[in-house]
């Protein structure tokens, strides 16, 4: 029978942690914010429900083409015709028809810059495995889940309002630090506020992206509406050598989607520190082993643990280290075995692979009988308490 053992790791956790951060009351109706450096959640409302993502979802195709030009299927100076199909969206477009061949990179930044529906379909097209955009569509449900984007499915590939084109705000963050950490040498494309192509479209030359040129570190990602959406924003901002990703969606109005998006800037950056948890190697807890040359093990985290924690601070916080068991020899080091789980003030719990500080080997026979024994004590034990 596999038990869950939970106990708690205090003493581990010596952090300023007395007063909790106040809590961001947003007017999003759905919304996620994550430290990237760190990788604490900070603002998790609704974040797993697939909602319509409208143009936000656009950054998925990106994603998908980024990749295409990383592996030589595209190139940036390769230029692709425009379809009957392409040319009928409406919208934000770049005003594309029959007649145009376009180079690669100008429709990369006709998605980015100028949120171009008709780019978008243009690239889908190309990249389809059926040359349809429905069928580019279906790539990138199967690219997303791949990428654990659960909560993710395309129809189309710039967000245009369909039946079933959903995303979650977390997937979208998820989507934002891949393009972010995949494709470094393409994320200044999306803190580019104006781009003119052809000088055909002057009413649609500017980044819609409010936070750009505040001066509070925005430089990215891409925002979206549609009636059924509201507005949304998927963000990103870096300030000294902390970067956050955020997502809001559901706002009425532009402006308190601004609004809003400078708020949770400036709150992530204003109102958290960095602090150092545990260093990798450090043994937090034992968890038993059956079967053994040792009766324990130690657990430890893989990688140094930091956090974001409340600016206004006090001694110490709760770790509670969870696994499954018992645990059976043989382990080897560095075998995942359990987590610890931590929640900073009250921001949502953080969860940390913990996994085994050394090789535990089968032991010979008289490992097996000890654990032979101690298994008949406990089952006698439940049984005698079960009478009570």
């Amino acid at each position: 029978m596999i038990r869950i053992f939970r106990f708690f790791a205090a003493v581990l956790l010596a952090v300023a942690m007395g007063l909790p951060a106040q809590a961001f009351e947003t007017r999003a109706k759905s919304a996620f914010v994550m430290d990237m450096t760190t990788g604490t959640v900070l603002l998790s409302k609704n974040a797993d429900q697939p909602l319509p993502p409208a143009s936000m979802s656009k950054l998925m195709t990106l994603y998908v083409t980024f990749e295409a030009i990383r592996d030589g299927r595209l190139t940036l100076d390769e230029r692709l015709p425009v379809s009957r199909h392409a040319m009928s969206y409406g919208g934000s477009t770049m005003f594309l028809d029959t007649t145009d061949r376009v180079r690669v990179e100008d429709l990369l930044r006709g998605i980015i810059v100028l949120s171009g529906n008709d780019a978008c379909a243009v690239i889908a097209e190309a990249l389809s495995p059926d040359g349809t955009e429905a069928g580019f569509a279906r790539f990138m449900t199967q690219r997303a889940r791949q990428m654990g984007m659960t909560n993710s499915t395309f129809t189309n590939s710039n967000g245009w309002p369909a039946a079933g084109h959903r995303m979650s705000m977390r997937d979208l963050a998820l989507l934002s630090r891949r393009l972010i950490e995949d494709f470094p040498g393409f994320y200044p494309m999306f803190a580019e506020t104006e781009y003119a192509f052809d000088g055909r479209a002057p009413q649609n030359v500017r980044n819609r992206n409010p936070l750009l040129g505040l001066g509070i570190g925005a430089d990215g990602l891409k925002t979206g509406h549609t009636q059924e959406a509201g507005y949304g924003l998927t963000g990103s901002a870096k300030q000294g050598e902390r970067r956050i990703v955020f997502v809001i969606s559901g706002l009425e109005t532009t402006r308190a989607r601004a609004e809003e998006a400078e708020s949770i800037v400036n709150w992530a950056f204003r109102q958290f520190v960095e602090k150092s948890i545990v260093s990798a190697g450090t043994e937090v807890a034992r968890a038993n082993v059956w079967m053994g040359d040792a009766t324990s093990v130690g657990l430890t985290p893989a990688a140094d643990v930091t956090t974001l924690v409340p600016v206004l601070g006090g001694d110490e916080m709760q770790a509670e280290v969870v696994y499954h068991g018992p645990l059976h020899a043989p382990i080897s080091k560095g075998d995942e075995l359990g987590e610890l789980i931590f929640a900073p003030g009250e921001l949502p719990e953080t969860r940390v692979p913990l996994v085994a500080v050394r090789d535990v080997p089968r032991g010979g026979f008289m490992a097996r009988l000890r654990t032979v024994s101690e298994h008949l004590l406990m089952r006698l034990r439940e049984r005698s308490e079960g009478t009570l």
